[in-house]
């Protein structure tokens, strides 16, 4: 209930970017079909979302999660790896950075990871912050000669690979949400539906409603000179596999066509 009420004081303020951020509940639009290279795969995809102007607006206008932060973006804290193939992946980028194209610059999985816990129980490792309550050890200043932002993310990019190949799971994938489970279907027969879907303040779980900004329900965000869809293309893909984004994007270029019954409200502005 606090942050409900703290949200509502916020959008009450016109002075703040909270004020430019639509209410979490509007009507949307779906899509449901199956993965042509898998029969046993449902896709479940939010078309308000991957039609909608969202773009990332990292260091061009970005208001940041922690207040007073928004150089830091979304990564004022550490990133919680998925699972081992996750830790991996990031283990092999790190060791093409040097002290030259990362700031803050630490040897050894050791030293630029620590144990952490999600639920409050169980163990769970993440990136390492730069000090206690500091941003991502990986977040470059602005003046950082070699470029500021994720050091990852650089580094993707002067090798010629997309980010997706070097980030954490869970940086590239925002603001997608894809939750998968398997579903008994009234035949006995089981489907495993992957949904698709906006990673928005309730996506944080009730920490969400306390961020300071968030950009998936802002209007600063949705400026994109092209629908989610596309450019999130490489990232749909690694989700749900290269025969169902083709016939994902298929769905949403024809629905696009024709006109959306329930656009994304913050496309308005």
């Amino acid at each position: 209930m606090t942050g409900q009420i703290e949200l509502r004081v916020l959008v009450d303020d016109p002075d703040d970017p909270r004020s430019r951020e639509v209410p979490l509940d509007f009507p949307r639009e779906w899509i449901e079909f199956a993965d042509p290279a898998d029969d046993n795969h449902l896709i479940r995809a939010d078309l308000t979302w991957l039609l909608s102007r969202w773009t990332c607006i990292f260091g061009r206008g970005c208001h940041g999660i922690v207040a007073g932060r928004a150089a830091d973006g979304c990564c004022s804290h550490g990133a919680f790896f998925t699972d081992s193939e996750d830790e991996q992946r990031v283990r092999a980028a790190v060791k093409r950075l040097t002290p030259a194209t990362w700031q803050h610059f630490r040897r050894g999985f050791k030293n630029w990871t620590e144990n952490d816990t999600i639920d409050g129980k169980n163990s769970a490792r993440r990136t390492a912050t730069q000090e206690a309550d500091g941003p991502c050890v990986f977040l470059n200043d602005a003046d950082f000669p070699a470029g500021g932002g994720c050091a990852l993310h650089a580094q993707a990019l002067r090798d010629g690979v997309h980010p997706l190949e070097y980030k954490p799971d869970v940086c590239w994938q925002l603001p997608i949400r894809r939750d998968q489970e398997w579903v008994k279907r009234p035949d006995n027969t089981k489907v495993l539906v992957s949904t698709l879907s906006e990673f928005d303040r309730r996506g944080w779980g009730a920490g969400g409603h306390d961020l300071d900004w968030w950009c998936t329900s802002s209007t600063d965000a949705h400026v994109g000179s092209e629908p989610m869809y596309v450019s999130y293309g490489p990232e749909l893909t690694a989700l749900v596999g290269a025969p169902a984004y083709a016939k994902l994007a298929e769905v949403c270029g024809a629905r696009r066509r024709q006109g959306m019954v329930a656009p994304h409200p913050a496309d308005g502005a």
